[in-house]
């Protein structure tokens, strides 16, 4: 099906299913432990070896020598991969450096052997006796050291590195108000639950692996291409996966050296990482220096608005896109965007939740609100004036839908905005209190996907994809799509995702996931309703609903059309030019409240409350999950989460979630999210849009200007530990 043509009305405007608060349909499955995991899928292949990962001690260099004597010799030892007999491997094209080092060595704990036995306590036992001499190189560890090294990278995922609009050097000299500030962000970890884990299993040439991976297709392909074989002889199969935050878009080292382990072991092998090789082997979100500068005229109409940003990664690799935003977000006749990326021996820098947006919100946010300060105006008030309807870049290009100035508006209703007082002012106790806000922006992103229905005389209906469900409810918004479309209740469908077997979704990531993937459904749904049709003689208005099919006055029952045996449809949505003609984005608003220990410095975030307007909402509870948990992970990266980078060796220190801290829902007592009502028919046959990611953008800015709200101490570098205000914090009275 192309979707070439805004949606007019369709099945999904029922909102009988679609649409309504759903408990998620695999829930029971995990909340009793029962959901299989990768690497607890002992059943799908018998006598299964487990595999243990030697990552390199140095982040860059050459393996001198490589002593296995001991390893092999060690009890339980079945077999050692390394390069040497690894065979000819090539780089996958999602993957920066190697998955399999040596005997260059591109990063620290970068994958250089691994050691296969009976057991994981032998494997593991085992791998502590594998010897390397390492010829150790100087590296570059240091973003702020390297900046001048930067240069202009290529285009990123569309995204070209620079921007100009009118002439903002001059803009923004003769504006009468002016800022000019410059913010840090740190190395942040995706830092997931579920670890990195495969189990592989050859039969012949085929190759079957069971594993977490976010986007099936891309990674059989990856695959295919580093083994040098065909991709119809892998097998990818991701049922469940235990978190991702855009670290398992891609393979890692655990998927390839599985495979490698069981074709040399001539068994079934397992391979997990252990946390610190998935803070150090793994992706991460790079650290970035920003520099904003924003003129405006005295009244708070922005004249010029500037946004530069520094990144670093790996030879080869890509820049944190951290201006993108910028672009789009506000009004300005004279713009500037630009983004710089320096070579860094740091493990690779790569997509996480709302990768470019949420730095880059965390940097431009507080701007606007020191803006609307020098101004003295309502932070409120500024961004609402400067408000957008059309591309700030090529305003012959309206948005699609764009609510943002509801989104602030209702938020500020609903928090009690007008009684924020003047920074350092409002006391509750010993804690000062204070209030912020910031905008929330990401863009809506389409991507190609198809399904398998397929309809039983039971009147069951089955959905098959590779779509992938992360956490984030793909298996429930795709059943209500199938129910909806189809006339039968919830529990008449099951959904079969992330197998390799099945017709290609989108997959999960940016966002794009959930609009994406039913649009798919909707479309294969489409197909059966017409083979429902014909097979019962039926005019083409029939009506699908209560587990019927109704034309005129017959009524029969929906498993009726495959009493004969089973009928199956599928199709694939394919985009038109919708999203050139229209910017497709998603808005919102993000309020905190903190309250800061006037004697200790010590911040906690006392409230919360998200106003998103993100297109049709298909399952309100989940998505509220969605976006509460992206609160906490926002105020995690306000407040407490940096990889520290040790810059004499490259590595990350705090690679374990001991030392590197995550916040929980139980850290912040009251969160709320509000979405406001709209279906964008631009976008999908659904109308809907992504919200996952938009529930990050932008609140470590809220969380910063609360801060500030309540202290008067304004801090530009992540994250806002005490240590950065305690000498700053109004005199105790």
């Amino acid at each position: 099906m192309k979707f070439d043509t805004p949606a007019t009305t369709n099945p999904i405007d029922q909102m009988k299913i679609v649409g309504k608060p759903t408990n998620r349909i695999e829930g029971p499955l995990k909340t009793t432990g029962t959901a299989p995991y990768a690497y607890e899928r002992h059943d799908v292949a018998a006598n299964q070896a487990y595999g243990y990962v030697v990552g390199s001690a140095i982040a860059k260099g050459r393996i001198a020598s490589m002593n296995l004597d001991e390893a092999k010799a060690a009890p339980g030892v079945v077999a050692i991969v390394t390069a040497d007999n690894a065979g000819k491997l090539t780089k996958g094209d999602f993957n920066t450096a190697k998955l399999l080092g040596g005997p260059a060595v591109d990063h620290y704990h970068q994958a250089i052997a691994l050691v296969v036995a009976n057991s994981f306590e032998q494997a593991r036992a085992a791998a502590s006796l594998v010897r390397v001499e390492y010829a150790r190189e100087k590296g570059a560890f240091d973003l702020a050291a390297a900046i001048d090294t930067a240069i202009k990278p290529k285009a990123s995922f569309g995204t070209e590195p620079d921007s100009a609009v009118g002439d903002f050097a001059s803009a923004f000299a003769s504006a009468p108000v002016q800022l000019d500030a410059r913010y840090t962000t740190p190395d942040h970890s995706h830092a997931m639950m579920e670890p990195h884990a495969t189990i592989a299993a050859w039969e012949g040439e085929k190759l079957t692996v069971w594993t977490s991976n976010q986007m099936i297709a891309w990674s059989v392909g990856d695959m295919a291409k580093t083994l040098g074989m065909p991709k119809e002889n892998i097998r990818f199969d991701s049922p469940y996966i235990g978190g991702g935050f855009g670290g398992k878009l891609f393979n890692r080292a655990d998927v390839l050296l599985a495979a490698l382990g069981a074709k040399i072991a001539k068994r079934p092998v397992k391979v997990a990482l252990p946390r610190p090789l998935m803070i150090n082997n793994t992706t991460h979100r790079p650290a970035t220096i920003q520099r904003v500068r924003l003129g405006a005229t005295a009244d708070g109409k922005m004249t010029a608005i500037g946004h530069e940003s520094w990144s670093g990664d790996l030879p080869g690799g890509g820049p944190e896109t951290a201006v993108a935003q910028t672009r789009l977000l506000y009004a300005g006749e004279n713009r500037m965007t630009a983004m710089r990326l320096a070579v860094l021996d740091l493990p690779e820098g790569n997509a996480m939740r709302a990768p470019g947006e949420a730095p880059g919100l965390m940097a431009l946010e507080i701007a606007v609100d020191e803006l609307a300060e020098k101004l003295g105006m309502d932070p409120i008030a500024l961004r609402v004036l400067n408000d957008t309807q059309v591309d700030p870049e090529k305003p012959s290009r309206p948005f699609s839908q764009r609510q943002l100035n509801k989104c602030l508006e209702t938020g500020a209703e609903k928090f009690g905005w007008s009684k924020r007082g003047k920074p350092g002012a409002t006391r509750d106790g010993r804690w000062l209190v204070g209030m912020g806000v910031a905008a929330a922006f990401r863009n809506n992103l389409n991507g190609p996907s198809a399904a398998r229905v397929r309809l039983a005389k039971s009147g069951i209906v089955t959905v098959e994809t590779d779509m992938t469900d992360i956490g984030t409810g793909s298996y429930t918004i795709i059943a209500q799509t199938a129910a909806e479309m189809m006339g039968v209740p919830l529990e008449k469908v099951v959904v079969k995702l992330g197998d390799s077997a099945f017709p290609v979704s989108a997959g999960s990531g940016g966002q794009w996931g959930a609009n994406s993937s039913t649009a798919g459904v909707y479309a294969a749904c489409v197909k059966l309703r017409e083979a429902v049709i014909q097979k019962l003689g039926l005019s083409s208005d029939a009506v699908f609903a209560d587990g019927k099919v109704k034309a005129g006055r017959r009524s029969i029952a929906l498993g009726d059309a495959a009493a004969g045996g089973e009928l199956v449809a599928e199709d694939n949505m394919e985009y038109g030019d919708l999203a050139e003609k229209f910017q497709q984005s998603t808005f919102g608003a993000h309020f905190v409240e903190v309250g800061v220990d006037a004697m200790t410095g010590e911040i906690r975030v006392r409230r919360m409350l998200a106003v998103c307007a993100a297109g049709r909402i298909l399952n309100p509870k989940a998505a509220r999950s969605q976006v509460i948990g992206a609160m906490t992970m926002g105020a995690g990266a306000a407040l407490m989460e940096e990889l520290a980078v040790d810059k004499r060796f490259g590595f990350f220190v705090n690679h374990d979630l001991a030392g590197y801290e995550v916040p929980v829902h139980a850290d912040i007592p009251h969160q709320e999210v509000i979405f406001l009502d709209e279906a964008d028919p631009t976008t999908s046959p659904m109308k809907a849009k992504g919200v996952g990611e938009l529930g990050i953008c932008g609140v470590a800015a809220a969380v910063a200007n609360a801060v500030y709200n309540a202290t008067g101490a304004r801090v530009r570098n992540y994250p806002i530990t005490l240590d950065k205000i305690i000498d700053r914090l109004p005199e105790m009275t």
